[in-house]
Order: structure tokens, then C-alpha cells, then sequence
């Protein structure tokens, strides 16, 4: 569809939050991004650090609404426990809470230091290539994942967590 003749298309002015947000953008350090998102991570291994998801009480409902509603581990379940045991330097035990999740690991944790490193220092690592096909293949492995550790019969049985 293309606008009739002699009528332009008007741009439509940003309200005061979106300039806002342009303007300091715009006067923001290169390295302000990529610290605040290392901030955020930050928090998060704070929270599996000080939170100590390993233990809790037999009977405390579960934290998860999928799970708490359901029953079900959800896609991400033992997720937050892997990372624990991954910050302990536990690998076996984190990834028989969340195995996909410690594979991704350093492939996320690569891509997170290209992005920022090349962000906020101007730094040209070598880029990680993962095709569409590549991609595919994990998230049906994860969804295999997700389905096969809510089966109620051996050898699925031995997934859950």
C-alpha cells in the first residue's frame, strides 16, 4: 500500500519518556551496556549464591507457578540449581539438574564476552557462527528435554528433578 499523491507521511513525535531515554542513550559511555547487563547477571549469581536453591524445606510448595499449578518441571527447572553447582565447580551435579543448560553455558558465556568486549572496548573476537539448523536442533532438544523429564516411566524418571 503506498500513500496517495501529494500526501506525506507525518512522523509521529516521541513523547517525553522516549526522548528521555534517547538523549541518555545518546550521552552514555560505550561501556555503560554491557556493565549494566554484567550487573544483572551479577545479581543473578548473587541470588543462586545467597539463596542456596539446593536446600529447601520437603514440604515448601514449589517457586515455580508452571510447577505449582501443574505439577510439571518446566522447561527451565533445575536451572538456578545448576548454576549453584556450577559456581561451586560441581559440573556432574549440575548438570543432572539441568544438562542443557550447563552445554549452552559457554557458548552463551562466549557470545556475552564477543558482544561486550566488541561493545565497550571495540574488540573483534572471532564471531560464533551458529546456523539456523544449529539453533533448531537445540531448542528441539530442549523441548525433548522438557517433555522427556515429565514422563512418569524409567528411564525418564531418572530426569526429574
Amino acid at each position: 500500500m503506498s500513500w496517495p499523491a501529494g500526501v506525506a507521511h507525518q512522523p509521529v513525535e516521541p513523547d517525553r519518556f522516549t526522548r528521555f531515554v534517547l538523549r541518555l542513550h545518546a550521552r552514555a559511555p560505550r561501556w555503560a551496556v554491557p556493565l549494566a547487563a554484567v550487573g544483572c547477571v551479577g545479581l543473578g549469581m548473587a541470588y543462586a549464591l545467597l539463596s542456596n536453591p539446593t536446600h529447601s524445606d520437603p514440604d515448601a510448595p514449589p517457586t515455580c507457578l508452571l510447577k505449582l499449578t501443574t505439577g510439571l518441571d518446566c522447561p527451565g527447572c533445575g536451572g538456578t540449581r545448576a548454576l549453584w553447582y556450577v559456581l561451586h565447580a560441581d559440573l556432574p551435579a549440575a548438570a543432572r539438574h539441568h544438562f542443557l543448560f550447563v552445554f549452552a553455558l559457554p557458548f552463551l558465556a562466549y557470545l556475552f564476552v564477543a558482544w561486550a568486549g566488541s561493545r565497550a572496548f571495540g574488540w573483534r573476537l572471532p564471531e560464533l557462527r551458529l546456523s539456523p539448523k544449529v539453533l533448531g536442533g537445540f531448542l528441539a532438544a530442549w523441548l525433548f528435554f522438557s517433555v522427556a523429564r515429565n514422563l512418569p516411566w524409567a528411564p525418564f524418571t531418572a530426569l526429574y528433578v
